[in-house]
């Protein structure tokens, strides 16, 4: 059960590996010791200067939403940003149910274009309780499509992410549309199990940690090398949408086959047999051709038919003979 962690170039290119933490496949995805382990290692990949600080933003999914871990984002000399999301436990639904309408905000996208059918609103009251100063809970509310499938925490047919974060000063739509934008880690999860990461092949751990370093060098150029030498849509390349790229080649033409009963290049095909060769009627046979004159006919050996032998014949006379 790895836990990955990566650092985000932005919406015009990939983010390489900086952490692969490898643990047994019992692992629950919200224990908050590995997540402190995986970001202590993955800050240690960054440059001093970013290894604390406001500068540098630790997203999560909702796996990182526990009170060990936001109070060790939030510890006094490491004062690092965090968006981390939040599972919507009972206070936090029956907070969502007590926001007036005039509270939500339409939510929106990368380009500034609002997103259709979405609003956001920061939550407060007690669901807040318990949690480190300064913290901040933002809800989106979103319709669904028909046939979409509800979870029992969401209201009124609309899905209820939610997340929790300590920028200040910066408006909901704006925290709401930067948390949603920690998706382009799961493109590199998928790229990750597209090189290898799907199935570990090998029992030991440690041969399979190897396996997830070698998964990661990987990764380290898929990031790397649309960012050097790719531009525009071509920086948004993975390797399992190649169907279309690079164009598919010309048919080949023909070879020599290797087969022991196919060992020679194909002839030409057999022409049809002339109508004087079928036995269909004997009217399709062609007549002869004309014999010029001064030609020599050469004699043709028929077959000679069956004779009977003579019978005798006794001629009918008046009397006896």
């Amino acid at each position: 059960h790895p836990l990955m962690g990566f650092v985000d170039h932005g919406r015009g290119g990939s983010g390489e590996p900086v952490v692969g933490l490898l643990r047994p496949g019992n692992a629950g995805s919200n224990t908050a010791a590995d997540h402190i382990e995986a970001t202590r290692l993955a800050l240690a990949q960054l440059p001093k200067r970013l290894r604390r600080g406001r500068k540098t933003l630790i997203r999560t999914d909702s796996g990182g939403g526990t009170h060990e871990f936001v109070a060790w984002l939030t510890k006094r000399g490491r004062w690092l940003s965090y968006s981390v999301g939040m599972t919507i436990t009972d206070a936090i639904h029956r907070a969502v149910l007590k926001v007036p309408a005039s509270a939500w905000t339409p939510a929106v996208e990368p380009d500034g274009e609002i997103r259709d059918g979405a609003w956001v609103a920061e939550l407060a009251g007690d669901c807040l309780t318990g949690w480190p100063k300064g913290l901040r809970l933002i809800v989106r509310k979103e319709r669904q499509h028909p046939g979409a499938q509800l979870r029992f925490t969401d209201a009124d047919g609309m899905r209820l992410p939610c997340f929790a974060t300590n920028t200040a000063g910066e408006a909901n739509a704006a925290l709401e549309l930067r948390h949603r934008q920690r998706a382009r880690a799961e493109d590199r999860i998928r790229a990750a199990r597209a090189t290898g990461l799907r199935n570990l092949p090998l029992h030991d751990a440690a041969q399979n940690q190897v396996w997830l370093e070698i998964v990661q060098i990987a990764l380290d150029l898929l990031a790397w090398m649309p960012l050097l030498a790719l531009t525009g849509a071509a920086r948004l390349w993975e390797p399992r949408r190649l169907h279309h790229w690079p164009p598919p080649l010309p048919p080949p033409g023909p070879a020599l086959a290797l087969d022991r009963r196919d060992h020679r290049c194909p002839g030409p095909a057999p022409r049809p047999p002339e109508p004087w060769l079928t036995r269909t009627s004997p009217s399709l046979r062609a007549a002869p051709a004309h014999r010029s004159r001064g030609t020599r006919r050469t004699p043709t050996r028929h077959k000679t038919p069956h004779r009977h032998p003579p019978q005798r014949v006794r001629h009918q006379t008046d009397g006896p003979s």
